[in-house]
């Protein structure tokens, strides 16, 4: 079957306008990798001289070793927090009706409609009035406020999907509530779960302004210490900035590769069109 000339020129715009953003995504990525292992870079193609000491340098200079900890401790948490706080609300919220249902949904949406700067600031204000802001457990506490409604709102799809009759039966055979949620609920919400924790590792890795404004000396992510390496006073190599990039990029996909060791996309959005 023969395509339409409209059909090939448009297919062919969109196959451009791709290639052209990953060419120039590629060649960004490529460049900073490059110049991490550069001694000098003017006017040419490729660096003048390759070396590792840059990430000697940032590895000792930023203090990596303590902020990748910071970020793990960080990232897990506020994974762990969201899963066991968001998928119990989401699973009310999918089979409970009651009065101002609509409000406390409206309420869910707006940390993920509104920029995380427009309540990020009296957030960190009330957390340094409770004594929480510059420690772990307020970036904690502050990367909760979206994630929660994040998950909540992944999850309320596949709560939906379940047949109510199935938890019916597991009560008419005795299951209590506990017992339904974590041996007849959980295992069917599995790929939903999953699915939703991934997407908060992700966000939770890339927030920068809610751990920006709560974040310590001690309490700093990876994100927020590489801000301060390009604008804090000194000077620094350009180099060693860009070796810390490059931490950054790995660290993230090094947890992306391990939470994909245990999801696989294609069967989430599967399970999701059924």
């Amino acid at each position: 079957m023969r395509r339409h000339p409209g059909e090939l020129v448009w297919s062919a715009v969109i196959w451009t306008a791709v290639a052209f953003f990953v060419v120039n995504l590629l060649a960004m990525i490529g460049s900073v990798v490059v110049n991490s292992f550069g001694t000098r870079w003017f006017n040419s193609w490729l660096p003048s001289g390759w070396t590792t000491r840059w990430y000697t340098l940032a590895w000792d200079e930023f203090q990596l070793p303590a902020i990748l900890w910071v970020t793990v401790e960080v990232v897990g948490a506020v994974v762990v927090l969201s899963g066991l706080i968001g998928v119990p609300a989401a699973y009310a919220m999918a089979r409970r009706n009651f009065p101002g249902k609509q409000a406390v949904m409206l309420l869910f949406l707006l940390p993920l409609l509104v920029p995380p700067i427009t309540y990020g600031i009296p957030l960190a204000t009330v957390l340094y009035q409770a004594g929480l802001a510059g420690t772990i457990w307020g970036v904690i506490l502050a990367n909760l406020v979206p994630t929660v409604p994040f998950v909540v709102l992944i999850m309320i799809p596949f709560v939906e999907q379940i047949d109510p009759r199935v938890e019916h039966a597991a009560r008419v055979f005795g299951a209590r509530t506990t017992g339904l949620f974590t041996r007849v609920l959980v295992p069917l919400l599995t790929p939903g779960i999953l699915a939703a924790l991934l997407l908060v590792l992700v966000r939770t890795i890339a927030m920068f302004e809610l751990t920006f404004l709560t974040a310590g000396p001690t309490s700093q992510t990876l994100v927020v210490a590489l801000y301060y390496a390009v604008f804090a006073a000194g000077v620094r190599p350009g180099q060693s900035i860009d070796a810390m990039a490059v931490v950054y990029m790995v660290t993230t996909l090094v947890w992306l590769l391990i939470a994909l060791r245990f999801v696989n996309p294609s069967q989430i959005v599967a399970r999701a069109k059924r």
